[in-house]
């Protein structure tokens, strides 16, 4: 019997829709434990989940079967409902249409962790859209200014 093995951890990145401030605190509190349920639910594993007001990170580790865009996909939609149908008062929440999808090494787990649950301290001294193209560049990919969520 054949078996196969894969390694696909993926540091997803994305926005709320126009970065509107619409993910205070206490929302945050259930936001990110929900997206780490989505992902078991769906068969991969959130190793971190986390963010501001304005956007989330999640490390997830997928599986073959899995695509990067379907993962992001599931965790995006699925958030997405269940704020609209817990939280009448978030009605307006929304994420963007686009995402930052970023491949990291093993090795690269605990800084990401680390780098996640650092969130609200790290944006204290950089924009979102900053920590943004930092990541596209790190990541060798090239971009043009008027699509990068703006």
């Amino acid at each position: 019997m054949g078996h196969s093995y894969s390694s696909c951890l993926i540091h997803y990145v994305f926005s709320t829709k126009d970065r509107r401030k619409c993910i205070p605190s206490e929302l945050r509190e259930r936001l990110w434990p929900y997206i780490g349920g989505i992902a078991r639910e769906n068969d991969f594993k959130a190793l971190a989940v986390g963010g501001t007001d304005d956007h989330a990170h999640v490390l997830a580790s997928l599986p073959a079967t899995l695509s990067v865009a379907k993962a992001v996909q599931l965790l995006k939609g699925g958030s997405s409902t269940w704020v609209h149908e817990t939280f009448p008062v978030h009605a307006g929440f929304a994420w963007q249409e686009g995402y930052g999808a970023f491949r990291i090494g093993v090795s690269g787990i605990p800084d990401t962790i680390r780098y996640i649950d650092a969130q609200e301290e790290h944006h204290r001294t950089t924009t979102f859209m900053d920590e943004y193209r930092a990541f596209l560049k790190r990541h060798g990919i090239e971009y043009d200014e008027r699509y990068v969520w703006g």
